[in-house]
């Protein structure tokens, strides 16, 4: 049962990125039952001022009790951190064919890699430049390719 409830969880759209669900993003980090018809949920934030939990729990809150949860929480836990390591296979293909260049994954023992190269997400060129540190939400850096001079986000490594 836990396991449905944590897909149906995992389940909802991020609502500032909409082509990934939160399972994708990696911010569920756990879902228990407490009771009959009682779950609690473990969401971890992108960061500690993610405007976005409000509208994530709501969504938790409303998909579970439109499947038979009579009792929802959703607790906020802040360690560990989430990474965009978190992010997974699934999710950062959809970032790519949403126009948004994913994040580089890198081993957890490993610092998170400093480098310019950034793939366009149209072309797949690494000749890119940095136009914004910051794009539509803080996660997310505004990139143009060189090559093919298109905008694109970068959905930043964390």
């Amino acid at each position: 049962m836990e396991a449905e409830l944590r897909r149906l969880a995992g389940s909802v759209p991020d609502p500032e990125l909409p082509v990934l669900t939160l399972g994708e993003l990696g911010v569920i980090r756990g879902v228990r039952l407490v009771g009959p018809a009682c779950v609690e949920v473990e969401l971890t934030p992108t960061y500690t001022g993610c405007p976005a939990v409000e509208a994530m729990t709501a969504d938790i809150e409303r998909v579970l009790r439109d499947h038979g949860m009579a009792a929802v929480s959703v607790v906020r836990v802040l360690a560990p951190a989430w990474s965009t390591d978190d992010i997974s296979a699934e999710g950062r293909r959809k970032l790519s064919e949403f126009g948004i260049a994913p994040p580089r994954h890198h081993a957890a023992d490993e610092p998170v890699p400093i480098s310019l190269s950034v793939r366009c997400p149209q072309c797949g060129s690494t000749d890119t430049e940095l136009l914004s540190r910051f794009s539509s939400t803080a996660c997310k850096a505004l990139r143009r390719c060189v090559s093919c001079r298109e905008p694109f986000d970068h959905f930043k490594e964390l």
